[in-house]
């Protein structure tokens, strides 16, 4: 994923940037300064629109909102950034209600911003041989997964312990939870269809494998 220059938009109070896919296609992704989870959307090859991730709620970001977007980024250049820190002037007219989607975990767009930032290679792009490089390199040095091996563990529990650790460690956030880690994966995975982990994932089958 390469990441452009910020644009503001004008049908919401947003800042907005276009991301490269590893599929070959490029996306939008929209920030509110009042909403903890960002708005994320492929850009179809074929129509040029937008299609919001299953995660992006319509309400906080509006088809719109992605088009103003995807007219705004258009033909500028791709390059790596800093961490986005919206203005502190974004206040939402109309915040999206709080009964809507309880059990649904949001992520902070400044603290999956540095996921990105943190495992983005020297080229610009979102590397996922490096988030499963580093991934793996803490599983093998990690007490704490030989403990959890040797007591019978399942490679989801395995999975979510280093996955949650790493993520905790390149946020600065320790109540970063369980379900916000999964949140952010799932958001990784909205540029490839293989998995942002399935390596890492893979490993730790082989290892358990090879314990048993």
């Amino acid at each position: 994923m390469i990441r452009t220059n910020l644009v503001t938009l004008t049908v919401i109070k947003a800042v907005a940037y276009r991301q490269k896919l590893m599929t070959g296609g490029s996306g939008v992704v929209i920030i509110r300064e009042d909403a903890t989870q960002p708005g994320i959307a492929s850009i179809s090859k074929t129509s040029g629109e937008a299609i919001p991730s299953a995660n992006t709620p319509k309400k906080l970001y509006p088809q719109a909102a992605f088009n103003e977007a995807i007219a705004l980024t258009s033909g500028l250049p791709f390059r790596k950034q800093g961490s986005v820190k919206p203005s502190d002037a974004f206040v939402s007219e109309e915040p999206a209600p709080k009964e809507e989607e309880p059990e649904e975990a949001i992520v902070s767009s400044s603290e999956y911003l540095k996921i990105v930032d943190h495992y983005t290679d020297k080229t610009g792009k979102l590397s996922y041989p490096l988030i499963n490089k580093d991934m793996i390199k803490f599983a093998h040095s990690s007490s704490k997964v030989r403990q959890m091996i040797e007591e019978g563990a399942k490679p989801k529990e395995i999975s979510r312990y280093v996955v949650g650790s790493k993520f905790r460690s390149v946020t600065g956030n320790a109540k970063l939870s369980d379900a916000q880690v999964t949140k952010m994966v799932a958001l990784l995975d909205e540029v490839s269809p293989k998995g942002v982990l399935k390596e890492f994932n893979d490993e730790i089958r082989r290892t358990l494998k090879a314990r048993n």
